[in-house]
């Protein structure tokens, strides 16, 4: 068996801890993961309203 599909998936944590660093608020530090994500559902994030 590979480890790759696990070292993936903490590469992509590690990346995007590393583009949210500063964040004090859990619910931006949240949004901006899921923009890096790409393409997020509006509708599950009531409390922001893209711009």
């Amino acid at each position: 068996m590979s480890n790759e599909p696990t070292e993936a998936i903490n590469n992509l944590i590690k990346r995007v801890k590393r583009v949210a660093f500063g964040l004090r608020r859990f619910v931006n530090y949240r949004v901006r993961a899921l923009l890096y994500a790409g393409r997020p559902n509006w509708d599950l994030l009531t409390t922001v309203t893209p711009r």
